[in-house]
């Protein structure tokens, strides 16, 4: 006999395109029977790319096929839009009312990714989310870096999150304009965060549903390093904007910066461009460009990869010091060099949004600029 737990084994094996988890321990399979030689079983996927469903579903019934004594394999393949309900397979309940769009106050949803760690990735998602509040715009940063949450620091907001008893939503905390949610509110900041997958898409679902992030006309996403858990859930649940990856110009760093291009091509979320960090210093002495990590290695990939170069962020002991006192370089000395390369950033995405470049006609609503 064929037992439910040989078919999830054999399911294991099938990876989700462009990551390294498998279906399984994503949680994308569902109701497995088994009626003798006979299997059946749904995949449920969340994604705007149709032909990942037929990937996966294809690979799976090879997968269970494989097993000794199986004869048929039917699948039930539930694919939807992110932040929707399912287009196949699983329709609403007489009566019942469809889920709401999960951030549908917010217009433009934007993912900070980085391939590896070390890169200053939360350091471009904090001065793009200001660069972009200082040319007028509303704006809130989701802490999605769930082992290593560091906004609260960056942004200098201290004290805990409070709810609004009225519907039992969290107010999201604020400074410098920005409304932030972070991991690093509610944990203590001298305790590891040790969480399994689960842990992670349940703490990341509550920032998505149970927070008041009200209208706003940005969310900047600081998504943890790599591809993985927190990523996936993200590029699943979310409609995504678009995404804007962060390297340096080292080789290592460029290598890990295509798989996480390669990441969102496969999950359909659009690549807005890439920002190389760390670029060249300038010393403040004889005012000499030296490129420490070499130099044109971010845009060379952005080209190779057929994606927008966004911008190149110098070195600047500044930017280190503004992070640790939450005076980010954008507060701290908007003249400077690392300031003035982070606005340019951020306008250079306003234009690819503003000209429909990344799949959004919509006009653009500004706020008062302060």
């Amino acid at each position: 006999m064929i037992s439910q737990d040989q078919v999830l084994d054999a399911l294991k094996k099938v990876r989700f395109p462009g990551l390294s988890r498998d279906i399984v321990s994503f949680g994308f399979v569902r109701d497995v029977r088994v009626d003798g030689s006979r299997v059946s079983f749904t995949i449920h996927i969340q994604t705007e790319n149709p032909s990942v469903g037929q990937q996966v579903s294809r690979e799976a019934e090879a997968a269970v096929r494989a097993l000794e004594g199986v004869t048929d394999v039917r699948i039930h393949l539930e694919v939807g839009p992110r932040g929707g309900q399912q287009q196949q397979g699983g329709h609403l309940p007489a009566g019942a009312q469809p889920p709401q769009q999960i951030l549908s106050g917010v217009k433009f949803k934007i993912a900070v990714a980085s391939g590896k760690g070390g890169v200053g990735k939360s350091t471009v998602s904090t001065n793009l989310a200001l660069s972009l509040r200082r040319l007028g715009y509303t704006v809130g940063l989701l802490d999605a870096d769930i082992y290593g949450p560091s906004q609260q620091m960056m942004l200098g907001i201290e004290g805990k999150p409070q709810v609004d008893e009225r519907d039992e939503k969290i107010v999201p905390m604020e400074n410098h304009g920005i409304k932030t949610m972070s991991l690093g509110l509610i944990t203590d900041p001298d305790t590891p965060v040790i969480w399994r997958g689960p842990m992670v898409m349940k703490a990341l679902d509550q920032f998505l549903t149970d927070v008041k992030w009200g209208e706003l006309d940005f969310m900047i996403i600081d998504l943890p390093p790599g591809t993985g858990d927190a990523q996936l859930t993200l590029t699943q649940k979310v409609p995504l904007t678009g995404a804007v990856v962060v390297t340096t110009p080292q080789d290592v760093a460029l290598i890990d910066a295509r798989k996480g291009l390669a990441m969102f091509r496969k999950v359909n979320v659009p690549v807005l461009g890439i920002v190389e960090n760390m670029s060249y210093y300038i010393c403040r002495h004889c005012g000499e460009r030296e490129e420490i990590f070499g130099h044109g290695g971010g845009r060379k990939t952005a080209e190779m990869l057929g994606v927008p170069f966004l911008g190149e962020v110098p070195l600047d002991a500044r930017v280190v010091v503004g992070g640790d006192s939450g005076e980010p370089i954008v507060i701290l000395d908007p003249e400077a060099p690392a300031a003035k390369a982070f606005e340019e950033i951020a306008r250079y995405v306003l234009r690819q949004i503003e000209s429909g470049s990344v799949g959004h006609t919509h006009e653009m609503a500004h706020t008062h600029t302060h």
